[in-house]
């Protein structure tokens, strides 16, 4: 991976979190406040609301961390070893944690008439696509893990050539 793309790579990293984080401190505060002047019949929904989406911005930033880890890696070349993959099922978890966050939102928001059933439709669309997309990083692991037992053995035969000479 060349400079120009870790940089890169790197500065919308950076962006992301800054971007969470500014969401964290001041949107869901924004957004706490304005669920305040809910109908009496939906103020149930403010708490779980608040959470799921604290807890949402929490995974995506668990997301970012764990990939500036991994390119970190690949600029040092160390990222064809075992080190590698604890970022890499933290990457899988998050992504499951995050549909298993929507879903319950959508669970939350089914019962009654506080949105359109066809919001929570997609909500369910946005679960089945984010367990998609932790099926691909899955996908990737394998790979990775097919590249790291080919880097083991590659260092073992270059062993046992170093002492056959």
């Amino acid at each position: 991976m060349g400079k120009l793309a870790v940089g890169a790579l790197r500065v919308v990293l950076v962006v992301l979190l800054a971007g969470s984080l500014f969401v964290q401190a001041v949107m869901v505060p924004l957004l706490a406040i304005d669920m305040n002047g809910l109908k009496p019949e939906y103020a149930y929904l403010r708490t779980p609301i608040l959470v799921i989406t604290i807890l949402g911005i929490v995974t995506a930033q668990v997301v970012v961390v764990c990939v500036w880890r991994l390119v970190t890696m690949v600029r040092r070349g160390t990222v064809f070893s075992t080190a590698a993959f604890r970022y890499v099922h933290i990457v899988i978890g998050a992504f499951v944690a995050a549909a298993l966050l929507v879903f319950a939102l959508a669970v939350v928001l089914a019962p009654g008439e506080a949105v359109a059933p066809g919001v929570v439709l997609l909500l369910c669309g946005v679960v089945v696509a984010v367990l998609g997309v932790a099926l691909v990083v899955l996908v990737l692991r394998m790979l990775l893990a097919q590249a790291v037992a080919r880097d083991i053995e590659a260092a073992h035969l270059e062993a046992e050539l170093e002492e056959v000479i």
